[in-house]
């Protein structure tokens, strides 16, 4: 049975600043000895994990991560009549006895750590409010609201990690790597001003900008790798094979469509896939990313960014199967070729393959 899925993406942004550093200038990496744009994992996770596209496809099935998870519990504590510090009290107690993080000082009922719960937690937490309530409070030892396998798709796929209490963490299914630019790329400088309306429409005024400012901002064509284990992923739900399958099927869209939130306003940076390669197999993954070591545009004779990087990855695809007698199963959607392909269909394939790992 197939038990993982590769997914090789290409995706053009022009002026963008979609994932930037702490000086608010786009990340980079150098790979091969040349400057290139980068995307991190984490950007792209967390612009997958909160798309529609999730939310649609993975109803009632998805967590959430926040530090202050409890403040429901809180105000549910509230309403049946606590004051509100002995709520807070009461809350943190659940915290540190559920072992869900450490309390953090001067933050009411909010963990030191991001906590990624699924529902069902969160629902265990908030059902604790009527005990809790109560003079004599819960006994400590009953306090228990985590599960082996939450039921949240995200977390089965990205995973999550809990330092106080490792026995409830979760291996990832799903590794996503830094989507970077097939060839090299610069950050570049955009100087604006801005106009005061007022003052400029006052002729004896100084007609000077109201403000000046620079943002950077970058642009090309985006390698993306994703590997989906899809053993590990029905073990995660517990073998529940349909909404692993669902799970899949937001993942692979989601990948094609959602772009990350960063500078949107100010760049309109919206776009999808114009190449995807889904890889369906059971041989030791491997990313395509070594196509683009030497820069692409860095060959004689290369002077379409987009048709050289399938080039180079299909090169790349085939030399591993000679070498390697691999025998993944390819499907491919390419946007700039009439039979090219659709989504839909990548879909539907990744979709059977976890059916099929399911022995469904």
């Amino acid at each position: 049975m197939p038990r993982f899925l590769q997914l090789h993406l290409l995706t053009t942004y022009p002026a963008a600043n979609l994932n930037r550093d702490d000086t608010g200038r786009p990340k980079t990496v150098t790979f091969g000895g040349a400057d290139r744009l980068r995307i991190s994992s984490q950007s792209l996770k967390r612009a997958f994990r909160t798309s529609a596209i999730f939310a649609d496809g993975l109803p009632g099935a998805l967590g959430t991560r926040s530090q202050a998870f409890a403040g429901a519990l809180v105000d549910a504590l509230v309403a049946s009549g606590l004051e509100r510090e002995e709520a807070v009290t009461r809350a943190e107690t659940v915290i540190t006895v559920a072992k869900l993080g450490k309390v953090k000082k001067g933050a009411p009922a909010q963990t030191e750590q991001l906590v990624h719960l699924g529902p069902e937690e969160l629902d265990a937490i908030v059902g604790l409010a009527e005990r809790l309530a109560q003079p004599d409070g819960l006994e400590e030892k009953s306090i228990l609201v985590l599960k082996d396998k939450p039921r949240a798709a995200d977390i089965a796929m990205f995973g999550r990690m809990l330092a106080d209490n490792p026995g409830y963490n979760v291996e990832a299914a799903v590794q996503v790597a830094h989507a970077f630019t097939t060839h090299r790329a610069v950050v570049d400088d955009d100087y604006y001003t801005a106009v005061d309306d007022i003052k400029n429409a006052d002729q004896t005024a100084d007609r000077g900008a109201g403000f000046i400012g620079v943002q950077q901002f970058g642009a090309g064509l985006f390698y993306l790798y994703i590997c989906i284990d899809a053993g590990l992923l029905l073990d995660n739900l517990a073998g529940d094979a349909g909404l692993a399958a669902d799970a899949v099927a937001a993942l692979v869209s989601a990948a094609a469509i959602v772009s990350p939130s960063g500078k949107q306003a100010s760049f309109a940076s919206r776009s999808k896939a114009r190449y995807a390669l889904l890889e369906v197999g059971d041989e030791a993954p491997r990313s395509l990313a070594g196509a683009f070591q030497l820069p692409v545009g860095a060959r004689a004779g290369e002077a379409d960014q987009y048709r050289d990087s399938i080039a180079r990855l299909t090169d790349l695809r085939d030399g591993y199967k000679r070498a390697y007698d691999e025998e993944w199963i390819s499907h491919v959607m390419d946007v700039d070729r009439p039979d090219g392909g659709r989504l839909a269909d990548l879909v539907a394939a990744a979709r059977a393959a976890v059916t099929a790992q399911a022995g469904g």
